[in-house]
């Protein structure tokens, strides 16, 4: 492993363990050259994901990247850092499991709606607001409204 500090290409495993929710393996390293301590995480990849945009073209799928889309909805929201880290590691199980190698962007969209839905309303809008490209007001207020209704149904389901 690289050095994230002098960029030598060795650098010694001090102490190793996985996540709290063992998708992981978290590994505490210290470079000889410099002495840095960095952690790295290894994570199983079941197969090659690629995703397929709407304009058709294909790209790698990048775990950080739907984290950091998912973190960017959450932020400033009262949310656990691990609990939105159990909620990426859902939706990637999710995609690996579909057994296609190449996802439409929009059932990747989709499986962070559903889960962000369940995780905090206000980041559900956030990032519905970004995915669905919302363009003025009132297309927060026909989201919002769609929602009101669907909390009224769930309500009256539960009340019977």
């Amino acid at each position: 492993m690289r050095c994230p500090f002098c960029g030598n290409d060795d650098s010694q495993v001090k102490d190793s363990r996985p996540t709290e929710d063992a998708s992981a393996i978290r590994r505490r390293r210290q470079c000889p050259a410099c002495g840095g301590r960095f952690t790295t995480f290894e994570r199983i990849q079941l197969r090659e994901l690629t995703i397929v945009k709407k304009s058709g073209k294909r790209e790698v799928f990048d775990r950080d990247k739907l984290a950091r889309s998912i973190e960017i909805a959450c932020r400033k929201r009262p949310i656990a850092p691990e609990r939105i880290e159990r909620m990426v590691n859902g939706v990637v199980r999710r995609l690996e499991s579909t057994g296609d190698g190449e996802i439409e962007v929009g059932k990747v969209g989709e499986m962070v709606m559903e889960g962000l839905q369940a995780l905090d309303p206000v980041a559900y809008i956030r990032f519905a607001s970004v995915y669905r490209d919302f363009r003025e007001a009132r297309d927060f207020e026909t989201f919002v409204g769609g929602l009101s209704d669907q909390v009224a149904a769930t309500r009256m389901a539960t009340d019977d």
